[in-house]
């Protein structure tokens, strides 16, 4: 995966398949701290004990169609890279929590890239799901629910693409006030 955004993507469809209905994706990234933390919950049904002690081994997966599950080995890889770690902890019928430490300005360290793209995805492909992304940055913070969302604009669905385009832009546009390095993200579709 060449950005980070496909990794959350990654693993917020591993989320969706353990039946999750509330899932938040949290950045915090910080270039004067040197960090970028990237935190992913759920409320699915958790990960099992046996499993949870190898979910990082590329090996190993639950899924019956693939034999390799690499969402959360390659974020362990990515974040290694830059001198950063990944922590996992889960309870079966409560979710699981992923936090992904990678340092802010290691050459090593993979881009953003489209978030507001996968966040669109997500949206269209979820309808069901109440989705909670939240960025910060050395010039602020922005977030997004989906709920919060829906009853503002008095819609069952942001199922639409055209309001799908719209809160995508609107994303990008606030998340292009905060962005710390001052570089705009890339909006596409």
């Amino acid at each position: 995966m060449k950005t980070l955004s496909l990794n959350i993507l990654d693993i917020v469809q591993n989320s969706v398949r353990a039946k999750a209905d509330e899932i938040s994706i949290e950045i915090d990234e910080s270039e004067t701290s040197d960090k970028y933390l990237i935190t992913i919950t759920d409320n699915g049904t958790g990960i099992p004990g046996e499993i949870l002690e190898t979910v990082t081994d590329p090996f190993v997966t639950t899924r019956t169609r693939r034999r390799m599950g690499l969402g959360l080995p390659l974020l362990k890889y990515h974040a290694e890279l830059t001198g950063g770690h990944i922590e996992i902890a889960s309870e079966p019928g409560k979710g699981t929590k992923v936090i992904a430490a990678l340092s802010y300005s290691h050459i090593d360290r993979q881009p953003l890239g489209d978030i507001t793209g996968v966040l669109k995805i997500l949206i269209a492909a979820n309808p069901g799901i109440s989705l909670n992304y939240s960025h910060s940055t050395d010039n602020g913070e922005y977030s997004f629910n989906t709920t919060e969302t829906k009853e503002y604009l008095e819609v069952d669905s942001l199922n639409n693409m055209g309001l799908l385009d719209e809160i995508k832009e609107m994303i990008n546009e606030n998340l292009k006030t905060i962005n710390a390095s001052g570089v705009q993200l890339r909006a596409t579709f």
